[in-house]
């Protein structure tokens, strides 16, 4: 168990991160904030060692993946519209609020790779590695990923 410095440093640091993840997959605000507190609980009561930051949040991706997969076999779970929530956020653009409100209306298994490699960085393998699907098919993702979003934004 971390003790409450040093949970609250990566608490600080990846919740934005996992809370984007699982809006991602959820497409619903609030099974997002339960996924992202239940994920940063699973931090702080883990007794896990790990290696480095990238460690840490390589981890939390993957409880937060497995636990937005928890959410979807609950049968309570349901979509809520992605502009309800769009109209909540600041953005500094008009072009940003547009750009988030098409790829939050791709499919979760497009989203998530594109908020994967372009939002949090990682590589092709390295998504791969978290999400447990084998590199070709990430990058037929990503791919089909930028032809629908190409699509969606020439056609708005």
């Amino acid at each position: 168990m971390y003790n409450n410095d040093e949970f609250s440093g990566y608490a600080k640091k990846y919740m934005d991160m996992v809370f984007r993840i699982a809006f991602s997959y959820l497409k619903c605000q609030a099974d997002a904030d339960d996924v992202t507190q239940d994920a940063l609980i699973r931090l702080y009561k883990t007794n896990k060692a790990f290696a480095s930051d990238a460690h840490v949040k390589n981890w939390l991706i993957r409880v937060t993946v497995n636990l937005c997969k928890n959410v979807f076999r609950s049968p309570w779970y349901k979509n809520e519209p992605i502009e309800a929530y769009a109209n909540t956020l600041q953005f500094e653009a008009q072009e940003d609020h547009e750009l988030f409100s098409v790829v939050m209306g791709l499919d979760k298994k497009y989203s998530m790779v594109v908020l994967l490699y372009y939002q949090e960085g990682y590589s092709i393998r390295e998504i791969s590695s978290i999400l447990r699907i084998p590199e070709k098919t990430i990058s037929t993702r990503l791919t089909r990923a930028k032809a629908k979003l190409k699509t969606m934004l020439t056609e708005a």
